[in-house]
Formats: C-alpha cells, structure tokens, sequence
C-alpha cells in the first residue's frame, strides 16, 4: 500500500506543477480565458498568502507548517499500517497538495493559482488535492467506527 501512496503523491505533484508550468508559459499574469463565460476561466495570478491569500507574503510561516504537516502525514502513514484505499488515497492527495505549493513557495516565495469559478478565490490542482484529501479522511474517520461494529 505504501507504494500506492508515493505513486499518488508524485502523480499530483507531477500534474500540479506540469498545469503551472503550462499556465505560465502560455498565458500573462493577470490573464483571464473564459471557458465557460462567467462560470469558470483560467486566470493566472500569483498567491503570496494561504488559503484566501490570508497571510499574504509570510513565505516562511508556510514553508514551516508545510513540513510539519509532511512529516505528521509521512509519521500516520508509518504508524497505521494496514490502512484501507481511501484513507491511503486521502493521505497521499494530501501530501501530494501540500508538496506542490511547497514547490512554488520555495522556488517564487508566491503559489501559482488559475483555477476561477468567480464565486471563490482562484486556486490550483494541489489546493484542489489537499481539500478532496481532508474530505476523504474525514468520510474514512467517520465511517470507521461503522466499519468496525459490522
């Protein structure tokens, strides 16, 4: 299973930083290309904060808890083996998230986001793993006790 978990987490790491570099080289900051008029657009914009650009230009601060959260990741990964699929794959979304913003944060102190809905603050394919990974832990932790009375 562990080989599972580092092929999903260098799989969303390869996908999160291939989508920037592709957003960079072919689109000028600030540009924004509907895809669907006033649903969705590609809007390339640097993030120097967290979630909600809140703590914007703290590059360090997110560096730091950043590498805490890998290593708790890496630490449950090692402590609660067997682990089912889902929370493996929850795990690994997580990682693989949180490594690709790392990348950005260490190479331009900034995230590169295009992902636009309007409604919601431009975010990228490693935000969008790190929340469909807290999702799937959170339906694995409240399905365990189900799990174990069956």
């Amino acid at each position: 299973m562990k080989a599972v978990f580092y092929l999903f987490v260098f799989l969303v790491l390869l996908a999160d930083q291939l989508t920037k570099l592709l957003v960079v080289r072919s689109m000028t900051l600030e540009q924004s290309i509907p895809v669907i008029e006033s649903v969705f657009h590609l809007t390339y914009v640097h993030n120097p904060g967290g979630a909600f650009g809140i703590l914007a230009y703290h590059t360090w601060f997110f560096i730091v808890v950043t590498l805490v959260v890998a290593v708790m990741i890496l630490f449950l990964l090692r402590q609660f083996q067997p682990m089912s699929y889902w929370l493996t794959l929850a795990l690994a979304l997580q990682l693989g998230g949180a490594l690709g913003n790392l990348v950005d944060r260490i190479r331009q102190s900034y995230v590169i986001d295009f992902l636009d809905f309007r409604f919601w603050p431009v975010f990228n394919l490693a935000d969008t793993s790190i929340v469909v990974g807290i999702f799937l832990l959170l339906w694995q932790l409240v399905r365990m006790p189900q799990e174990k009375g069956a």
